[in-house]
């Protein structure tokens, strides 16, 4: 379909590709994940950058270590092989979500006013680098997954004047950014919980209120977490409206397995968290954890974001369609564990929702994707 957006947030894959990860085409031979997107169909990439995901020693924070270094490197690859960048400010020095929004190491004792500022020239700053190194992202979410604030406790919900005075920090500098380099890139609020119409209406409403214009609404939507198409689309439908923006699924995944991969990891039980997909989670699934079963809600899925009224939903992104598992990529390690105060374990939690197998090989859900 022209113009709508086949996404894939392979923000891991630098450290999976170091880590001694292999991905291969359906023919069994060794070929490189970006090449294999590109034959899938897909437009477009999403990367996440943190501000400094390393300890006080030096230690990286791992899941991709997603450092400017980082987001650099993959930008100019990305960009050479054909695809357009979103890119996923976190405004924090590892994961920022609805259970956790830390403000950077460097950071932490601002006021609200030292906050703004440093939101702003963080966001310039970010994107004059990339201007200078031809490879400006075409769309910019300014912070990951807001649904309870943002670089808490000052953002934090339901404080909305100041979450909203930090989020338009960020809408400003991009604004500032594409007018001064004659860009168009379109700029992103980002939710999760996708299926939760009233999270998202009291959201909105409150932030449009106080807050600088933005283009789009990203939502995540796992359906172990979020509810049913149904609700997504019932939400989607509602907010298309009531908001008049463009909406796009940031993240979604669905997985094809619920096969155990610790051997692939080679690590110890008391050192894996094992995946997301608890089984609790799975058994309410409207789909079959199975490679059909991912393949036949992907379709469902896509159905749903083009009948959204007045052609609103323009796409998704696959959240890590490429973490495999391997040894030594997780989603966290001890360092990180400390700056985000939590106890682990680590190891991939994400490995059984991914569009490879375990051992990197195509799974039917890509092929919906190219034929949609």
């Amino acid at each position: 379909m022209t113009d709508f957006i086949k996404g894939a947030d392979i923000s891991t894959l630098k450290e999976v590709r170091e880590c001694g990860g292999i991905f291969y085409n359906k023919e069994g031979i060794e070929t490189d994940l970006l090449t294999l997107l590109k034959n899938y169909d897909f437009n477009y990439v999403r990367l996440r950058l943190w501000n400094n995901p390393y300890g006080d020693n030096g230690e990286k924070y791992g899941a991709g270590n997603n450092d400017f270094e980082t987001l650099l490197e993959l930008s100019k690859e990305c960009k050479a092989a054909g695809f357009k960048i979103l890119l996923d400010f976190h405004y924090s020095d590892f994961w920022a979500d609805p259970g956790k929004q830390y403000p950077p190491k460097a950071w932490a004792d601002f006021n609200l006013m030292q906050l703004e500022k440093a939101v702003y020239d963080f966001t310039k700053d970010t994107l004059d680098k990339l201007e200078a190194e031809n490879v400006y992202p075409d769309m910019v979410q300014v912070g990951n997954e807001l649904s309870n604030g943002f670089l808490w406790p000052i953002g934090k919900w339901p404080n909305f004047d100041n979450i909203a005075l930090l989020v338009s920090s960020g809408i400003k500098a991009v604004k500032e950014c594409n007018k001064r380099y004659n860009h168009t890139s379109k700029i992103m609020i980002h939710l999760d919980n996708g299926g939760n119409n009233k999270l998202y209406r009291e959201w909105f409403d409150n932030y449009l209120e106080r807050g600088e214009d933005f283009d789009i609404i990203g939502l995540s939507y796992y359906p172990f977490w979020h509810g049913t198409l149904n609700d997504l689309n019932y939400n989607m439908t509602d907010i298309a409206k009531r908001y008049n923006k463009d909406l796009v699924i940031a993240e979604v995944s669905m997985g094809f397995s619920m096969e155990d991969y610790s051997s692939y990891e080679g690590l110890s039980p008391d050192e894996r968290k094992g995946y997301a997909t608890r089984q609790e989670l799975v058994d309410k699934l409207d789909y079959e954890m199975t490679e059909e079963g991912q393949a036949k809600f992907t379709q469902d899925f896509l159905n749903l974001l083009t009948s959204i009224d007045n052609n609103k939903g323009k796409g998704f992104f696959w959240w890590e369609a490429g973490w495999i598992p391997v040894k030594g990529s997780g989603w966290a390690t001890d360092a990180s564990l400390a700056y985000i105060k939590e106890k682990g374990p680590c190891g991939n939690e994400w490995a059984n929702q991914a569009l490879f197998t375990y051992d990197g090989h195509p799974l039917k859900a890509l092929d919906v994707i190219k034929e949609f």
